[in-house]
């Protein structure tokens, strides 16, 4: 675990005297923060950019697309649904950056639309034509041979359109319910002059809508041929064929939309007698909440957009037109191709640091081992879940799910384990948001399994990620922990930068078994040993390490801080930040996503520097790092600076106390990050995000390519 970098500050190319005063900085407190959703939406315009960048295979830019056009789904579900209500509930709080929801809105709508525009300009003029080289092609129907459009049409009739099913309305037919993310087809229906012998007595017929739910038990992308690598839309495919649905009439044109609905809901647990139940219900109704959005193609007609904003309920500042295909995010399908010239290239992560899985428990004995993933496989935590269940001398293991998968080895691990009259916990998080279906799932095999299976404590979340084996040695029992950043996910390890430790430190085990009887039983742990504990004494301590790197300054020895998370957003750690900067602490903060935090400003943040590194991999690491004057203390966990994370969560931060794992954290890792001339951009103190670069001939140094050589 090591790798040259270099120390010398980046030379940075951007010109500091066109940064605004601080004069033209409200003098209002409240502009002592950004927004939040604004910030969360720069991320996800950093994460565009890789998309535009044409130095990326065109298989990663594709990818980069959609996870655009998935994130800003959930955006708009969870954050914009959560402003639409308080706009509706009439509340007049304005946010920490002094807007109220209603401008908000209007901000979030203006970062929005320049979004989606470049997105479709990328699809449309550099993916699709690339793709198209490349030997891909999305094909229009109107390109297809004779024999192509005879055999596509054949698949339409035997397996598209028995599943179809047009809903036109009229008096008797009210607007149907559109369904959360669902791709749809519009039209509207006439009839010709003569009447027909299916009509009614005395009938007429008037032009009506039909909505067409495309359907998502079919793939979006059908093969043409049997090359795979020529495909149709199934929607291009419905609307070529759109005369078979309406015989005897006259359809029109097809236009795309889609709604999005709002996905978030509250838990009230202190009133659910059976939290499970609750839960499902929770997910049933989710399907069901308020429009928050609808997606049109460009060309719809503004009379159909008009009539589907009243029937939703929605207002035009609502619709966003897109030109190009909708929902984006499906054409991930294309990424599953055989195609390894058109993506990264391939890497073999470290193989773990025992011999064999059977020398698991005594490898960590010897010492503490950290890991570093996706660099380092994600086999060590499943070797170490496994050997745990087959090791005749472990006698408990108990385990934090918060995020799992549908096809994830270890909660069949802990059934073993179960079965083997081991004493197993899982502490199943229901509420973890969008995998809930998932770990309910979980649960009930577990439980039936005979593992006690818990959820945590009423009014958290357990965000977590711990995992503490109990084993027989000679006359004693001996803990072993793991305690990462990241979910215990091995599909998620393979894109998510994180970092993990394995310790039999006493104090950490001791810590552990205490956390795992606060979270399963009535215990009302106040004080740990190692640990930091959200809610329990995370903020406390964290304000602590701060206030003495201010101490450290003010006797004279040089005060830092380093920190690496997802996101700062809690106004008191802000504000903390703030104070130590105006002491002198030189403090840098490498942040993926959202930072409320403004640095750089003078007489309050002028010794904070904020950077982001959006590439390759998905940064989900936690490190911090306190100078302590000289006696550094680093420390990894599953918490950022977050509101959330320090009061309504369960967290743990752990101290990596081992001089080289510590050393390769604090001068090798952070570094890194901070060095980085490829991929990361620097906030300014004007809320913009400008690429770092370097003068000619400096070199550049991409930070996770550094440890994909290392």
């Amino acid at each position: 675990m090591s790798t040259a970098i270099t120390k010398e500050p980046v030379n940075r190319l951007y010109d500091t005297a066109k940064l605004p005063k601080l004069e033209q900085i409200a003098e209002n407190s409240t502009r002592l923060f950004f927004n939040r959703e604004l910030s969360l939406l720069h991320f996800h315009q950093r994460v565009l950019g890789e998309a535009l960048d044409p130095e990326n295979p065109l298989l990663e830019r594709l990818k980069f697309l959609s996870i655009v056009s998935s994130n800003l789904d959930e955006f708009f579900m969870i954050r914009v649904s959560g402003l639409k209500e308080t706009l509706d509930e009439s509340v007049t709080e304005l946010s920490p950056d002094g807007m109220t929801p209603e401008e908000q809105l209007q901000e979030i709508r203006k970062a929005v639309l320049p979004m989606i525009k470049e997105q479709a300009r990328c699809l449309n003029e550099q993916i699709f034509p690339a793709l198209r080289e490349a030997g891909i092609t999305i094909a229009s129907y109107g390109e297809l041979s004779e024999d192509e459009k005879e055999a596509i049409d054949s698949f339409f009739v035997e397996k598209v359109m028995p599943v179809l099913t047009p809903l036109a309305v009229d008096r008797s037919h009210p607007f149907p319910f559109i369904s959360p993310l669902s791709l749809n087809l519009g039209l509207i229906v006439e009839a010709p002059p003569e009447p027909s012998p299916a009509d009614p007595p005395k009938f007429k017929f008037e032009p009506r809508f039909v909505r067409i739910k495309v359907p998502s038990v079919m793939p979006r992308l059908i093969p043409v041929g049997s090359s795979r690598t020529k495909f149709i839309l199934q929607e291009d495919l419905i609307e070529a064929n759109i005369n078979k649905l309406f015989p005897g009439m006259w359809p029109g044109k097809c236009y795309r939309f889609r709604v999005t609905r709002d996905a978030d809901f509250d838990i009230r647990e202190e009133e659910a007698s059976d939290l499970l139940s609750l839960i499902k219900e929770k997910v049933h109704e989710r399907k069901f909440g308020s429009p928050v959005r609808l997606e049109v193609s460009a060309d719809m007609p503004q009379e159909m957009v008009a009539y589907l904003t009243e029937a939703l309920d929605l207002s035009e500042e609502d619709v966003y037109r897109f030109d190009g295909p909708l929902a984006i995010n499906d054409f991930m399908s294309l990424y599953k191709l055989d195609r390894v010239d058109l993506k990264d290239r391939p890497f073999k992560p470290a193989s773990p640091q025992w011999p064999s899985i059977d020398k698991v428990f005594e490898t960590i004995a010897q010492r503490d081992i950290l890991v570093h993933h996706p660099y380092d496989s994600y086999t060590c935590v499943t070797d170490f879940v496994n050997a745990a269940v087959e090791d005749p001398d472990v006698v408990a293991i108990k385990m934090c799910l918060y995020r799992t998968g549908p096809d994830s080895p270890i909660p069949p691990a802990l059934i073993r384990a179960a079965r083997q009259d081991k004493q197993v916990t899982a502490l199943i998080e229901l509420k973890a948001r969008f995998d809930e279906e998932h770990n309910i799932e979980w649960a009930n095999r577990l439980d039936e399994a005979g593992v006690h299976v818990v959820y945590g404590i009423v009014g958290l979340k357990t965000h977590g990620k711990l995992t503490l084996v109990v084993r027989r040695e000679g006359d004693s029992l001996k803990r072993y922990v793991h305690i990462a950043s990241g979910n215990y996910n091995p599909t998620t390890s393979t894109t998510f930068t994180d970092v993990g430790l394995f310790s039999t430190n006493p104090d950490i085990g001791a810590d552990a078994t205490d956390l795992f009887n606060y979270l399963t039983g009535c215990s009302r742990q106040t004080e740990y040993r190692k640990l930091l504990v959200a809610p329990v004494n995370l903020r406390s301590k964290m304000t602590e390490l701060i206030d003495r790197e201010i101490k450290h300054q003010e006797a004279g020895r040089q005060g830092r801080i380093t920190a690496k998370l997802n996101r700062i957003a809690d106004q008191q750690m802000i504000e903390k930040l703030y104070e130590a900067s105006n002491a002198g602490v030189k403090i840098e903060l490498i942040v993926r996503g959202i930072c409320m935090l403004r640095p750089g400003v003078p007489g309050l943040s002028e010794n904070i520097r904020v950077i982001n590194v959006v590439g390759r991999f998905l940064e989900h690491s936690r490190i911090f790092h306190f100078a302590n004057g000289g006696n550094d203390e680093v420390f990894i966990g599953s918490a950022d600076l977050m509101s959330r994370n320090l009061k309504n969560r369960v967290e743990v931060v752990a101290p990596i106390e081992d001089l080289a794992l510590k050393t390769y954290l604090k001068d090798v890792v952070l570094p890194a990050y901070l060095q980085d001339n490829a991929k990361a951009h620097e906030l300014l103190l004007d809320g913009k995000y400008v690429p770092i670069t370097v003068a000619s001939g400096d070199g550049q140094f991409n930070s996770q390519e550094s440890f994909l050589r290392t």
